[in-house]
């Protein structure tokens, strides 16, 4: 591991707001890749699903390569709450409809084998990440219209073998919850010290890492940097939040939505160590938008009390997410002494409730992972754990569920609605623009401006100085949007997401907007 000189602006984290994670250690960072080399396997991301596939791999004997163009987890897995759970986003009512009862157990049964796996690693690597056993409740919002989601959501459960969860009278929360569901046995971590430990196993066992180094072209077996090295694979995994090695056969399927959190300093032990969720408003099985809760131990005095949710489509931001989450929250925390930390993350929801894991649509040797919703611990480890048996050859039975290749008619009005929302956004054509010149941006301040017939990004760094781009997303056309609090230029399409300097930091673009 090194530490650079001097970190580049997507080295730590992708976007201006650090998470908790990320300005609790330095950035986890290697050489970058500086010459041709020849593997078994190329993992491109670093995030926990590249990392969790090359861990296991590599403790199979295979010769693996992971490339991330940042540090390990600075993207969206530096980003999470770290919740370790089985109570998905999409409740296993919405799932047994969409995917049949076994579908729902085997998203149970892989989602419980991601946690019980991460505690094994933790134990056998002796990674030191905060892991605990921590129990979860789900409990009703006052936005939501379903009637009695709670029971119907636990017969589910019960009819799938998950006994274990039941119904009480209360979330051990300092406000009224009224009825909820009890999840026993759940976890939390540290994800980045988590990403850590896997990095030095995957390097004990002869695997290659390699940050800050930017894959720019893929063939069936190949690879190209920016810096024109190649890294020769039998198999290739692309685990980039959203797959940036085509450009419609996925995206059409998923959905990036921006998820906001807080990080309030409570005082130690005021608040019970577990997860909890409220039901948000709940549409179609989907909850949206809705808050997630944890504590992370921060000192001798306080603890960290992490608030999420409020999600919004990426690009389409509304400006006052921050403000409800802090509103909701020092009305039913008042022990909240200040709030040191904001940060969002991007999650990708898939149509039908379920991560896409396995064979990329039409090749014969690449892989992907993507559509993890709000939870990517453990779709991440799953991955690790499905790809590794299919790369392998050993039958795994949740390969069905997870199939990239999958067709769900009964998904189709989610899959209308996403895309009809895609296309309005192409109307940003017509627009006028934010501000008719860049004369108005103050420094650190970015925006869209009409130019003639042309739109411009333009951002005036802390010096002065106005950078320029085009407006128009390289992946499918659409036009950009300004993210203030994250400072980056973010695609309401498919979002695909940019630095203020123009750098790709999220896909399904892969390259950089054009300078001006």
């Amino acid at each position: 591991m090194k530490t650079p000189i001097m970190e580049t602006e997507a080295t730590k984290t992708s976007g201006a707001a650090e998470s908790f994670w990320v300005s609790d250690m330095p950035p986890i960072l290697f050489s970058p890749l500086e010459k041709n080399i020849s593997v078994e396997v190329a993992i491109i991301g670093g995030g926990i699903a590249g990392m969790s596939i090359a861990y296991f791999l590599s403790q199979q004997g295979r010769k693996v390569a992971v490339i991330d163009d940042g540090a390990i987890g600075s993207g969206e897995s530096g980003r999470t709450t770290a919740h370790l759970t089985y109570a998905l986003d999409t409740r296993y009512y919405e799932l047994e409809n969409l995917h049949g009862r076994d579908g729902a157990r085997f998203a149970a049964e892989s989602h419980i084998a991601a946690i019980d796996t991460i505690e094994t690693i933790v134990k056998e690597e002796n990674i030191s990440c905060d892991f605990k056993r921590v129990d979860g409740y789900l409990f009703r919002s006052g936005e939501d219209t379903e009637k009695d989601p709670l029971r119907k959501e636990l017969d589910v459960l019960h009819r799938i073998g998950k006994k274990e969860v039941a119904l009480q009278k209360e979330a051990p929360l300092p406000f009224s919850t009224g009825m909820c569901l009890h999840f026993p046995h759940q976890g939390q971590f540290h994800p980045l010290k988590y990403l850590a430990g896997l990095a030095e196993a995957i390097l004990r066992k002869d695997g290659k890492i390699c940050t800050e180094t930017h894959v720019k072209d893929f063939d069936v077996s190949v690879i190209t940097t920016d810096t024109n090295h190649t890294v020769n694979a039998y198999f290739i995994v692309v685990t980039t939040n959203v797959p940036v090695n085509d450009r419609t056969r996925i995206h059409t399927k998923q959905a990036p939505y921006r998820t906001y959190v807080i990080g309030a300093r409570i005082p130690k032990d005021s608040i019970g160590k577990s997860l909890y969720w409220d039901t948000g408003r709940t549409e179609g099985g989907l909850a949206k938008p809705y808050h997630y809760i944890r504590t992370q131990p921060l000192d001798e005095t306080y603890d960290l009390l992490i608030i999420g949710g409020e999600d919004k489509k990426t690009g389409q931001n509304d400006n006052s997410r921050y403000e409800r989450i802090e509103a909701w929250a020092r009305n039913r925390f008042p022990m909240i002494r200040d709030i040191p930390y904001r940060w969002s993350g991007q999650v990708v929801n898939p149509i039908d409730g379920i991560g896409f894991i396995g064979r990329n649509p039409l090749d014969k040797n690449i892989y992907i992972a993507t559509g993890f919703s709000g939870n990517g611990m453990t779709h991440g480890t799953v991955a690790g754990i499905l790809i590794t048996d299919l790369i392998v050859g050993k039958r795994n039975p949740w390969t069905d569920l997870y199939d990239p290749s999958r067709k769900s008619i009964l998904a189709a009005r989610g899959y209308l609605e996403e895309n009809l929302n895609v296309v309005k956004q192409y109307t940003g054509w017509l627009r006028k623009g934010d501000i008719p010149s860049f004369h108005e941006l103050t420094p650190g301040q970015g925006a869209i401006m009409r130019r003639g017939l042309s739109k411009v990004a333009v951002y005036r760094d802390e010096t002065g100085t106005v950078h320029e781009f085009s407006a128009i997303c390289p992946h499918l056309g659409c036009i950009i949007q300004w993210n203030f609090q994250e400072k980056t230029f973010d695609c309401p399409c498919h979002g695909s997401r940019f630095t203020s300097y123009g750098k790709v930091i999220n896909g399904p673009s892969n390259t950089d907007l054009n300078k001006k």
